[in-house]
């Protein structure tokens, strides 16, 4: 059976992901942080299933880089390897730039970016020696297009994408792919802090004319560390219903 570690598996992309990847007949790690409600909320859902027994969740503040490194090294001893890591996790920090303070800076970076760079770089090694595995980073469209009010969010999502590229032109003649998701407008608890109003106002700027779902995302994802996806790699796949053309 394969296995995949899906970050930020407590929010509305990571737990329709964690879901994705146990329908297709993945062993899946979810890892949360604050999110614990959510979490027992998915283990319910997955128990009415019949697919709790495939799931194993793990807490970790990824804002910390010791206890991210402390997960990976948990999960190694327990696990032999890792076939996908999905690394979904982030924190939002809707902000003007001048006022965000170091310390939001600092774990917005670790949050969004080091965690990532640190996950793909305890894993990457086994994967490589295999030569099979698959990276899929999740980055927004703000990574692309930027957003004023979340400048530094922007830049920690920005970096996923070179990231990406950058990786996936180094460990491709190993066999391991490297991809990368930008959503645009999700329904997730993140958006929740919008109006009706607000979000009508968006929806009218999307040429498809709705959200996007959480399913839809994780659909996308799981494509790209499937055996049909085997050509893509170093990918950076806009998802939002056209919403950035």
């Amino acid at each position: 059976m394969k296995t995949a570690l899906i970050t930020g598996a407590s929010g509305g992309i990571g737990s329709a992901t964690v879901i994705e990847y146990l329908k297709n007949g993945y062993f899946v790690i979810g890892q949360y942080n604050s999110g614990k409600e959510r979490i027992d909320a998915l283990k319910s859902q997955l128990r009415e299933q019949g697919l709790l027994d495939y799931f194993f969740a793990i807490k970790s503040d990824f804002s910390d880089n010791a206890q991210t490194l402390d997960m990976c090294k948990t999960l190694q001893k327990s696990f032999k390897h890792i076939d996908a890591l999905v690394l979904n996790a982030g924190a939002g920090l809707y902000k003007l730039f001048t006022d965000t303070t170091d310390t939001e800076w600092q774990n917005l970076l670790n949050v969004n970016l080091t965690s990532a760079v640190m996950i793909s770089k305890q894993f990457l090694p086994e994967m490589i020696s295999r030569k099979s595995g698959n990276i899929v980073f999740v980055s927004s469209v703000w990574g692309q297009k930027g957003a004023s009010m979340e400048v530094c969010y922007s830049a920690t999502k920005s970096a996923l994408i070179g990231l990406t590229k950058a990786l996936a032109k180094e460990v491709a003649p190993s066999g391991v792919r490297v991809n990368c998701v930008c959503p645009g407008f999700i329904d997730t608890p993140i958006n929740s802090r919008l109006s009706k109003e607000d979000v009508q106002s968006i929806v009218e700027e999307i040429p498809l004319g709705r959200v996007g779902t959480p399913e839809e995302v994780a659909k996308l994802i799981y494509l790209l560390t499937d055996k049909t996806s085997a050509y893509i790699t170093g990918a950076e796949i806009t998802i939002d219903g056209g919403w950035t053309l």
